[in-house]
């Protein structure tokens, strides 16, 4: 299946890791430009960039990103659009996720985590809708939420869970208002991962994860990249609105 990425600019935040890296370089292995955004891990993003053209990228550049902060996001923009073009795909991946029982969430703490992951996907979408010229220029937008969005977290996540689901509530009010520009967008919501900072958890007691999830394994990044990558493409035309599971039935009713 010919996805149509060749040559499309993609801005990826969160790329320093985890599910941005396998993100980055599915796009990349389709032949996308690729803005890699990251907060910290500069050397780390920089590594992932050498991936992404080996992979196939034609171009790929590493920019520093702090998503709560309308400066840098304009400047993220702007840097990628200079050295690689118009962007006409975003993926919402970046997010922070400190853990502690709600009763001992400080307010700033709580605000940290809503400026990151909400208030700063709500700028990132605007930034690219902005430059939006039409439906003759189609767009992809595919922010990343979480099955914790719709059935909370066991490991107090409180923050995390409730900017989770504001994601998810973004994602479908912006598919409505962006549809008039001719983009479209969507979200994934991942389950439980191998990620780096979930395989010591996993390594320790992984039958308390294997039990919650019907097909009794983790998934890989590059499983949940793949769905990414497919509402970025050509062939998801006619997707918006809409949040994707990819649990492994985690969320199954």
């Amino acid at each position: 299946m010919d996805l149509g990425l060749r040559g499309q600019i993609a801005l990826v935040t969160g790329a320093s890791r985890g599910l941005g890296r396998a993100v980055a370089l599915g796009l990349a292995a389709e032949g996308a430009k690729v803005a890699l955004g990251y907060r910290s891990g500069r050397v780390a993003a920089e590594a992932i960039a050498h991936a992404c053209l080996e992979a196939g990228a034609p171009a790929v550049v590493a920019l520093p990103l702090d998503a709560s902060s309308e400066e840098q996001v304009r400047a993220f923009f702007e840097d990628a659009e200079r050295m690689l073009g118009p962007p006409r795909i975003l993926v919402n991946n970046g997010a922070v996720c400190p853990r502690g029982p709600a009763v001992r969430v400080e307010r700033a703490d709580f605000d940290q985590v809503l400026a990151v992951n909400l208030t700063g996907t709500f700028l990132l979408c605007r930034e690219l809708l902005r430059r939006a010229v039409g439906p003759g220029t189609p767009g992809r937008i595919v922010n990343v939420a979480s099955t914790a969005a719709f059935h909370g977290s066991t490991s107090g996540q409180v923050a995390y869970d409730a900017s989770k689901g504001g994601v998810v509530s973004l994602t479908i009010s912006l598919a409505r208002e962006a549809a008039a520009l001719g983009v479209t967008v969507n979200a994934v919501a991942p389950g439980l991962m191998l990620t780096e900072m979930m395989l010591e958890k996993y390594r320790a007691d992984p039958e308390r994860y294997l039990s919650r999830v019907p097909l009794r394994r983790l998934a890989e990044p590059a499983e949940v990249a793949a769905a990414v990558v497919f509402l970025c493409s050509r062939q998801a035309a006619y997707v918006t609105g809409t949040v994707v599971n990819v649990s492994g039935g985690l969320l199954m009713r």
